[in-house]
């Protein structure tokens, strides 16, 4: 099933947000949309909110990095984006009394890249190749 938008909420959020805007969200999240700016993450991530969109999608995460997936999105915006929680991070102030100065940044997860974690072995194999010798000839 695919969800069409109506002629009259495209040309609203065109109006909106201008045509070079609309047609950058087009390209980068697939849809023309308007809403509400409700903060960044330290990522550089931008979040809005729009309730006349459609129900579960109307908040989105805008990307700053074009070649992006969902673990760039830090734990504080995901519960708002997921309807974890109802305000977003920096108006919340149960999240802000829980940000704690031991905790670590946020960073993305970098399986599938260059800088994925990869073990290595320290112990000597239980068994070993065989490698062949070679005799010298005569």
């Amino acid at each position: 099933m695919i969800l069409t938008p109506s002629i009259r909420r495209v040309v609203a959020n065109v109006r909106q947000v201008g045509l070079r805007q609309a047609w950058r969200d087009l390209n980068y999240i697939g849809d023309m949309k308007a809403g509400r700016y409700c903060g960044q993450d330290e990522h550089g991530n931008r979040f809005f909110e729009n309730p006349d969109e459609t129900l579960w999608r109307h908040r989105w995460v805008d990307f700053a990095s074009h070649d992006f997936n969902a673990s760039q999105v830090t734990p504080e915006w995901h519960a708002w984006l997921t309807h974890i929680r109802h305000l977003p991070p920096p108006e919340d102030p149960i999240m802000q009394a829980s940000k704690q100065p031991w905790q670590t940044p946020h960073f993305e997860n970098l399986t599938g890249t260059r800088g994925a974690f990869k073990t290595y072995s320290t112990t000597k194999p239980k068994i070993a190749g065989w490698e062949p010798k070679v005799a010298a000839r005569a």
